[in-house]
């Protein structure tokens, strides 16, 4: 089959950019003819929160890739449209994660169906946005009605979209695990590398906004202090204000608790911060899907979550690591010394091994063959 990807990859950086780059790989390794149309400029400067869109990496994943789509600027649009043409696509795959993207996406999708006959697929990161904009649901509903198949990863994500298009062709299945960061390393390791000298560490990783509730685990911190020494590891770039996390900290008496990587971790030292560490922490308000947890995977190490949107779904509770309501500091902390008095993370570890077979990126590219065989 021909296919054609419209999505980040390099020379972008980001979840997404790594995400399209194993599915392009996977894609090509079953013997489809593969493209990739990317983004020029994915977002105007004024709108990006973060200090870089381009990859820092000195291990990247490097695809070659058309690099066509401005996301502001409908001219391009149509340039991508005519590649899509150009290749003989049978089928678009595009990414989706919030509705700035829907006037774009959604038109390079209605000219490649209508135009070039191809057929349009959507892996949705999200349906519905975790902050919401006027406009959403209106930028929400002309992407959906531009698009034939959907995968969605899970159950929170799945409802989304049914709850907007009930008719949709879909498939629901789990994001897959980054296998992208190299083997696990000895955690004593690991420690040295970053300078980290505590018998106990949590980790907390990617960028930070509201949502993702590092806020609440700083507040469990000195709940757990109190019986227990740990030392928590926070690896991700700001998206919001750094200064107001570190006055926190500094509020809480953290300072000697806390190692702070403010800064976008590139591919090399992924695997430092996870293999230090004997658990994760996503303390999240809201989610959908993580790539955290399946990065945690990867390393076979436990997560400690909230019970929102689709971590439930991935992390089995007293299994593969512990589940605590949302927005309660006191609730997490319970589960993090509940994790240490019991002595978890070996049994955790050795149950990841066994759950983390069933996320494989094979299964995944099964399950979309599948689904572009059904007919508009």
């Amino acid at each position: 089959m021909r296919i054609t990807l419209i999505a980040p990859v390099y020379p972008l950086r980001g979840g997404i950019a790594q995400y399209t780059a194993i599915l392009y790989l996977e894609l090509k390794k079953k013997g489809h003819e593969v493209q990739i149309i990317n983004f020029k400029r994915q977002y105007p400067k004024i709108f990006f929160p973060g200090k870089t869109q381009t990859e820092t990496s000195e291990a990247p994943i490097k695809i070659d890739s058309k690099i066509i789509i401005d996301s502001i600027n409908p001219l391009t649009w149509f340039q991508a449209y005519r590649e899509i043409k150009k290749f003989g696509t049978e089928l678009v795959i595009f990414k989706y994660w919030m509705p700035f993207f829907a006037p774009c996406l959604g038109t390079i999708s209605r000219l490649s169906r209508r135009l070039a006959k191809s057929k349009t697929m959507m892996i949705g990161d999200n349906i519905l946005p975790h902050e919401k904009r006027i406009g959403d649901i209106t930028m929400t509903h002309f992407i959906l009605n531009s698009t034939d198949l959907f995968i969605t990863q899970s159950e929170t994500v799945k409802k989304d979209l049914l709850s907007l298009k009930p008719n949709a062709h879909y498939r629901n299945t789990p994001h897959p695990i980054y296998n992208i960061f190299g083997d696990p390393v000895q955690k004593h390791d690991a420690k040295v590398q970053l300078k980290i000298s505590a018998d106990r560490v949590l980790l907390f990783f990617g960028f930070i906004r509201r949502y993702k509730g590092l806020d609440i685990l700083l507040h469990a911190m000195p709940v757990v202090l109190k019986q227990l020494n740990v030392h928590l590891l926070i690896a991700g770039e700001f998206y919001e204000s750094e200064e107001e996390y570190r006055d926190l900290i500094k509020k809480l008496n953290l300072e000697d608790r806390v190692t702070l990587y403010a800064d976008y971790c590139p591919n090399e030292k992924v695997g430092q911060f996870f293999c230090a560490s004997d658990a994760v922490v996503l303390p999240y308000r809201s989610a959908t899907q993580s790539g955290i947890v399946q990065i945690a995977y990867h390393f076979n190490k436990p997560a400690i979550v909230t019970d929102v949107g689709g971590l439930a779904e991935v992390v089995l509770d007293n299994v593969t690591g512990f589940i605590a309501p949302p927005n309660n500091p006191e609730k997490i902390a319970e589960s993090i010394l509940r994790f240490y008095a019991e002595k978890r993370e070996a049994e955790f570890a050795k149950n990841i091994e066994i759950e983390k077979k069933k996320y494989t990126w094979e299964t995944f590219v099964e399950v979309l063959e599948e689904l572009a065989g059904v007919a508009r």
